[in-house]
């Protein structure tokens, strides 16, 4: 048996260590699947979030995989600027450039985790607002950083933001 090999472990601990795929190795095999099928559009989307991994590596050149919190970041910050465009082209009255965007975006939502419904988004800003003791505006900052990290970047930063406020207001 040669360095670093599993095979002196059981299977069970065998198939724990590789039975996760982390985003980044799910992303190429993703990537590999489209080129494969001739999926150019699936496949133009899936180079634009391997580029983001990419740009994300690059600020820790230590990294050989990205981490997927890491990668989750990169992928909504991605998902961010498509919903920006969206809008954008809403406003400007081209459809059909919204509906391919809107495609786009749809792939780059496979990769990101549930979003929180807003019940379980107000469920959230209560339970923190109870539990920090809020009495006012004044802990909004407080309550904002708790209710962020607990939602683990699954939340709609406005629509939290605005039921904080609104909590904090009726105090």
């Amino acid at each position: 048996m040669g360095r670093g090999s599993l095979a002196a472990f059981p299977p069970s601990v065998n198939n724990l260590v590789y039975s996760r795929t982390m985003l980044e190795e799910r992303l190429n095999e993703d990537m590999k699947a489209a080129l494969k099928g001739g999926n150019q559009a699936r496949l133009s989307t899936l180079r634009m979030l391997r580029s983001a991994v990419l740009v994300e590596k690059k600020k820790d050149v230590s990294i050989t995989t990205l981490p997927d919190p890491d990668a989750i970041r990169a992928f909504q910050a991605y998902a961010k600027k498509l919903k920006d465009a969206i809008a954008e082209y809403q406003k400007l009255g081209k459809a059909e450039d919204a509906a391919k965007i809107r495609s786009e975006l749809r792939v780059v939502e496979e990769y990101l985790p549930a979003t929180l419904s807003e019940g379980e988004s107000r469920d959230l800003v209560r339970t923190v607002i109870a539990e920090v003791g809020a009495t006012s505006m004044k802990d909004m900052g407080r309550v904002m950083k708790e209710v962020q990290s607990r939602a683990q970047g699954r939340g709609d930063g406005k629509l939290l933001s605005d039921l904080v406020r609104s909590s904090l207001s009726v105090l």
